[in-house]
């Protein structure tokens, strides 16, 4: 067969410019080669596709193993309870504006009336100054709160079950109380950090009956005042606290199901800070009232040896404890006091009973507050100092002469249950 001359020029063309090039003859037998071998797989090839197999099954079944492990984690996690952070909901407010309209105020000591209105500022609440040699109510700011029916005393309620428990010899200043297998307190941390479950085990040491006869002695449940117009009555149950609702443990740390009121705790401080008597608070209306004022006892208490055991208590409170804002404005005295803090239907309350205890006298003071998260007892404490400190700048604790109508402290002897009357 003879080829056309022009084709035989082509071919030798392209052999020139491709010489690696394979005939088209030899090309389509690779190409029928590779396709052949591709069906009919080698045994290399075999192998790889058998490790790629075992590979893909070994990766499925470590995702099946992972999701059945998230599958039971969830199942094991959904079985337990979820904690949910719980928020209080306050509807009570805890500003005002006219804290002293109807305040009645010409008996008042006008230098302290001054402190503690300054000190209250826009704080929905009362301050109570009372001269606890006295009994005397020397100011007493918003008094339509400070004569109400009171309110849950709080944590308050510890100062007075801790001098009935020092009264029973149930506990000593240094007695150290087990709140958990390596965790003991004593009655000085536990009254400067405001220990509830110390006061829960000491409550439930004492009884009912025995928390009930001393914090009756101590004025709970009573009038404070001595014909103070508009004084309601606070009050205390004659049954102790469902055992459902924490009992008397309850009650001795929190005052649960108590209604206590600022006079009667000012009451109680008094009687600490003279050592022992409790007065009538009486609250001079005109000048002529304070010029013939009188001291009223309504019973003396026999809790002079216990007060230093309380003493380091309540002084840590205000140095280093739950009250230590007071020292953010009054550094210069020592001031011993007791904070408080709880809530009842959507109002929050803030308590802060204390005494300034210097060489030239001294003067109880008793904040309360209510309303919504901006109250608290260390807050009551904060104004507290404020007020100290406008007493302070103006002098209140410098050298006074004893007033002439002040009455001698005297010590009667002890009843069985370490109360005189």
């Amino acid at each position: 067969m003879t080829f056309p001359r022009a084709i035989l020029a082509r071919v030798a063309a392209a052999l020139l410019l491709f010489p690696c090039a394979a005939p088209a003859a030899t090309i389509a037998a690779n190409h029928h080669t590779t396709k052949s071998s591709k069906s009919k797989s080698p045994k290399i090839s075999e192998s790889a596709s058998a490790q790629k197999k075992m590979a893909k099954s070994r990766h499925s079944s470590k995702t099946a193993a992972s999701r059945n492990r998230s599958t039971h984690t969830v199942t094991s996690a959904s079985s337990k309870p979820k904690r949910h952070k719980y928020y209080e909901r306050f509807s009570g407010n805890s500003f005002a504006l006219d804290q002293t309209d109807g305040d009645i105020t010409a008996g008042e000591d006008p230098v302290v009336r001054a402190a503690a209105i300054d000190a209250l500022g826009n704080m929905n609440g009362t301050i109570v100054a009372i001269d606890p040699d006295s009994g005397r109510i020397l100011a007493m700011v918003n008094q339509k709160l400070a004569l109400s029916a009171g309110a849950t005393p709080c944590s308050t309620i510890k100062v007075a079950v801790a001098l009935a428990a020092l009264s029973e010899n149930i506990i000593t200043k240094d007695t150290l109380v087990p709140l958990g297998k390596y965790y003991k307190v004593d009655l000085t941390t536990a009254l400067a950090h405001s220990n509830n479950a110390y006061f829960e085990a000491v409550g439930r040491k004492l009884g009912f009956e025995k928390v009930s006869f001393y914090d009756r002695q101590f004025g709970l449940g009573e009038l404070a005042g001595y014909n103070i117009p508009g004084e309601h009555l606070g009050t205390f149950p004659s049954q102790e606290l469902d055992a459902k609702l924490g009992g008397v443990g309850k009650m001795c740390s929190f005052g649960e199901s108590i209604s206590l009121t600022p006079l009667q705790l000012g009451a109680l401080m008094a009687s600490i800070a003279n050592g022992g008597t409790l007065y009538y608070l009486q609250h001079p209306t005109t000048p002529e009232e304070v010029a013939s004022f009188t001291p009223k006892v309504k019973r003396r208490l026999d809790i002079g040896p216990l007060i230093p055991e309380i003493s380091e208590g309540m002084s840590g409170a205000v140095e280093y404890g739950t009250a230590r804002l007071l020292r953010t404005n009054f550094i210069e005295e020592p001031v011993l006091g007791k904070t408080g803090t709880c809530s009842k239907s959507g109002t929050r309350f803030g308590w802060f009973g204390s005494y300034a205890d210097t060489q030239y006298g001294r003067i109880v003071t008793v904040v309360f507050l209510e309303g919504g998260r901006p109250t608290f007892g260390p807050k009551a404490a904060e104004l507290a100092g404020r007020m100290y400190r406008n007493l302070y700048d103006h002098d209140y604790f410098a050298y006074k002469p004893a007033p002439a109508t002040a009455e001698k402290r005297t010590v009667k002897p002890t009843t069985a249950l370490g109360v005189t009357q």
